[in-house]
């Protein structure tokens, strides 16, 4: 390798630009033509080895499904019947060997019948129960490629395997016959792009007089040092005396023309001093000539003594105004180079406070010993300020020393007329203290406070205001006291600059401290404010708005109490900062409560949420930012059976922590984000155990610019996998490990226990189809009520259950049940195998019937109906007396 290395650089090395360029090209060309030709050969390597992977499972099934299989098999000696079907297919087929074997992989056939009735070497399990085996194995005749597929009979048994394959040898030996055609062809191309290269280099050998790029690059550097880096002006005349170059201070200080190149010297408009010099080509040096009001000094030579072309190069210096100039200059360059760091240090961040400091921290001590930054309150909280009066407090402080008798900072000033900050607060421009000593009026704000300023050698100040977009914000003072010289006009001017600078960065970081703020309070009026009361789930959750000034997000959660003592965990992201993704979260957290009164399964929530969506972005002007992309986790848990039923659209996978401490994901299946329309969601169904608990949250915990997500999923799995903690714990803990110091995404994170319903709760009894059930139905109820001490709600109960069971035995189909729950709530459930809803009638004076469902109404504080996968259910609640719900447990 090293010889290689230096073999390439020697050859790199050589004089001319062409000779590299071509080396270069070479090099190139070779390692494409070797990587091509390395590609190509393990392509053919792929391809030959799936096309014998195919070729055997054909082959396999093919023989499997044969006519007459099944009866070979069966018959007295089935190695004698298929041995020579065995052999002719697998000649016809191009395969290495084709064997029959039986279940317990004795071989019925085989290419050497020395290992027939010998075992099968290879994978049969998942042939046998009627899958498909595909694997390399090394067996009888070598390595190779094979597929094993079962046999069936009439019934659908197994009663067979076929096994075919294909050699490792065979594939190899295909690939081996296309390696001269490769290899012909890459000689080919190297042979062509070789020629190409030479007449590349060539044409370039040409053009570049055969230089080395060391002497190119010289050239190129003279020339533009010439043109550019000197500050004179320069003038090249041909052997004719006429222009042929003129860089732009020449121009500047001869006034020509345009047009000006191609002329004659005496053709340009110059004094005929001048004119002469330049036209007679005789070499001068620091000769003086008058140009308009500028005296210059030139300087004349040949260019032809070193061998070039003919004329004259002539260097011009303006020797009038070059000492003044150039202290102006620099005296511009440093303000310039000032501002310019102003830019780049002043408004990192979008807070008001430390923008003020950073106005501070800068000007100390490059322009002022002190600084001070006074804003209106009303700044500080993201308002107008108010222009009546000139109350500021005092936000920043910087200076050389720190005792001074300077207000500090935090306190809140209430500036006298006299003063230059309220004077350049109420007028809106810089006020110049020249001589604090001379007491002119600015000391009434705090005579010995000013004293004080005065006795520390603080001798002169500027207030500036700090004005953006027509609003003065504040003033910044910056005070002078080790420097003797007091701030001047200029001074001012430079003042001015750097506090209209920070006023922009300092009301753009008020704007979005307004922004904010209105964001995050509205996202937290639409977030829920307490939790409903339910005994389903023990739940605690966290909410943190962004505060890397990405403002508030659109992410959300809920917990929906549900008929049935059973519970709905939401939590979404709506992509988006700011108000219009907070409003979208209150839009779509509406809608998912609507959905869930009319209890949907999970899948077709998100699928009429999905629908709303797309609605939404089809009204939106197109000025407004669709909510395409917003995501969404729901799931629905039922204490009664433990059964916790989830879907997700575009969400990430909630994390199941069971009661042993072991943490995994939920395999929810992935549906797209809400808004793409017409992709299906899927739900998953998981049981869990009592005391087990669901975590939801959003992206924002899981990733951040420092940490890949799947890192951030496996950091939160760790955490979260340790039994005994409490939900409010558990939250606790994962925000203590996830929790980044300046969260640039909403973090929303809900942990939920679960609880179960147990026996002494719950009575369940099956009903028969007959009207003398409903009697044993009241009988069973009245016991019931009677151990868990509710006998006064005993008859609205009974009234109850006779009417929706009697309904169901007349109207709907079989099985009837009906369940009794002792909750917060009575709740009485009847379930029927009929998809069927009642409806509510309210009967005439005449008519016999069809006040049933009415009288439930009137009892029961709420009823409905929600369909399973079987039939219905008709539910309703009544309240419990105090003391006697099952609220604390």
């Amino acid at each position: 390798m090293a010889g290689f290395v230096g073999r390439l650089r020697s050859a790199l090395s050589v004089r001319t630009v062409a000779r590299q360029v071509f080396s270069l090209q070479a090099a190139i060309v070779v390692l494409l033509v070797v990587a091509a030709v390395v590609a190509l050969l393990l392509q053919s390597r792929a391809d030959s080895a799936r096309e014998a992977r195919n070729r055997s499972l054909a082959v396999a099934e093919t023989f499997a499904s044969a006519p007459g299989m099944a009866e070979a098999l069966a018959g007295p000696d089935p190695t004698a019947v298929l041995q020579p079907r065995a052999e002719e297919a697998r000649k016809a087929s191009g395969v290495d060997f084709l064997v029959v074997m039986t279940t317990d992989g004795i071989r019925i056939t085989h290419p050497n019948p020395a290992q027939i009735g010998k075992n099968y070497i290879g994978t049969i399990g998942p042939a046998v129960a009627g899958g498909v085996v595909r694997e390399t194995v090394t067996g009888t005749l070598g390595p190779s490629t094979r597929a094993v597929v079962p046999v069936t009979d009439a019934q659908g048994d197994v009663i067979a395997l076929v096994a075919a394959g294909v050699t490792l040898e065979s594939v190899s030996g295909v690939v081996d016959h296309q390696l001269p055609l490769l290899l012909g062809a890459a000689a080919a191309a190297l042979a062509v792009a070789t020629f190409g290269t030479a007449l590349v280099g060539r044409r370039l050998r040409r053009q570049t007089h055969g230089l080395g790029p060391a002497e190119m690059t010289r050239m190129y550097e003279h020339h533009d040092a010439v043109l550019h880096a000197v500050r004179e002006g320069v003038l090249i005349l041909d052997g004719d005396g006429r222009l042929a170059l003129a860089n732009d201070e020449a121009r500047r200080l001869l006034g020509l023309s345009p047009d000006a190149e191609g002329r004659l010297a005496h053709e340009l408009d110059l004094s005929p001093d001048m004119a002469r010099l330049l036209a007679s080509g005789r070499p001068a040096t620091d000769e003086v000539h008058l140009a308009g009001d500028r005296l210059l000094a030139v300087n004349q030579r040949p260019t032809d003594p070193g061998g070039g072309p003919s004329g004259t190069v002539a260097t011009l210096r303006d020797t009038t105004e070059l000492q003044t100039v150039t202290g102006r200059a620099t005296v511009a360059q440093e303000r310039l180079k000032l501002m310019f760091d102003a830019g780049l240090e002043i408004g990192t961040s979008l807070d008001v406070e430390r923008t003020s400091q950073e106005l501070a921290d800068f000007a100390v001590p490059r322009f002022a010993d002190y600084v001070t930054v006074d804003l209106a309150d009303p700044v500080l909280r993201g308002e107008e300020p108010s222009q009546s009066g000139a109350a500021m407090r005092r936000v920043a402080f910087r200076g050389v020393r720190d005792d001074t008798p300077l207000y500090p900072p935090g306190k809140l000033i209430h500036f006298v007329p006299s003063t230059p900050q309220s004077l350049g607060y109420a007028s809106g421009e810089a006020v110049l203290e020249a001589d604090m000593a001379a007491f002119s009026g600015w000391q009434t704000q705090d005579p010995e406070r000013a004293r004080g300023l005065v006795e520390a050698g603080i001798h002169s100040m500027i207030a500036a205001p700090l004005r953006a977009r027509g609003v003065i914000l504040g003033v910044v003072t910056f005070w002078r006291s080790r420097k003797p010289e007091p701030f001047e006009d200029d001074d001012v001017t430079l003042a001015e600059q750097l506090a209209a600078r920070a006023a922009v960065t300092i009301d753009n970081a008020r704007r979005f401290t307004r922004e904010h703020t209105m964001a995050v309070t509205l996202q937290r009026s639409l977030l829920p404010r307490a939790l409903p009361e339910q005994n389903a789930l023990e739940v605690a959750h966290r909410y943190l708005p962004a505060q890397a000034g990405s403002g508030v997000g659109g992410d959300w959660f809920d917990i929906i109490p549900l008929p049935g003592a059973r519970v709905a965990l939401v939590v979404g992201d709506v992509v988006g900062h700011g108000l219009h993704a907070a409003a979208t979260m209150g839009r779509l957290r509406t809608a998912v409560h609507n959905f869930s009164s009319l209890d949907m399964a999970p899948d077709e929530l998100l699928w009429h949420l999905d629908e709303l969506v797309t609605r939404i972005d089809q009204d939106e002007s197109g000025d407004v930012a669709p909510v395409t992309g917003a995501t969404c986790l729901y799931a629905l848990y039922d204490p009664g059976t433990q059964l916790c039923t989830m879907a997700r659209a575009g969400h990430l996978e909630p994390v199941i922590v069971r009661p042993d401490g072991s943490a995994s994901f939920a395999a929810v299946p992935g549906g797209p984000p809400l808004g793409l329309s017409g992709l299906p969601f899927e739900t998953v169904e998981i049981r869990l155990p009592e005391g087990s608990s669901l975590v939801l949250y959003t992206d924002g915990l899981v990733e951040d610019r420092t940490r890949d997500i799947d890192e951030g999923l496996e950091l939160l799995r760790r955490t979260l996998a340790r039994p005994g903690r409490s939900p409010d714990q558990t939250c606790g803990a994962v925000l203590n490990a996830m929790l980044a110091d300046q969260p640039s995404d909403d973090i929303a994170l809900v942990v939920a226990r679960t609880r179960a319903l147990d026996d002494t709760r719950t009575a369940t009894w099956d009903v028969a189809s007959e009207p003398s059930a409903v009697g044993q139905v009241r009988a069973a109820v009245t016991r019931t009520m009677a151990e868990w001490g509710l006998e006064e709600e005993s008859f609205t109960t009974e009234l109850i259950l006779s009417e929706l069971v009697t309904n169901a035995i007349r109207y709907a189909a079989e099985p009837v049940r009906v369940r009794l729950i002792r909750d917060r709530s009575l709740i009485c459930e009847v379930s029927d195998g009929s998809s069927t809803a009642p409806h509510l009638r309210r009967a005439a004076t005449t008519d016999e019937g069809g006040r049933g469902l009415f009288l439930v109404a009137q009892f029961a504080d709420r009823w409905g109906t929600r369909y399973t996968a079987d039939g219905k259910v008709i539910w309703t609640e009544q309240p419990l007396p105090t003391g006697t719900s099952d609220d604390d447990r």
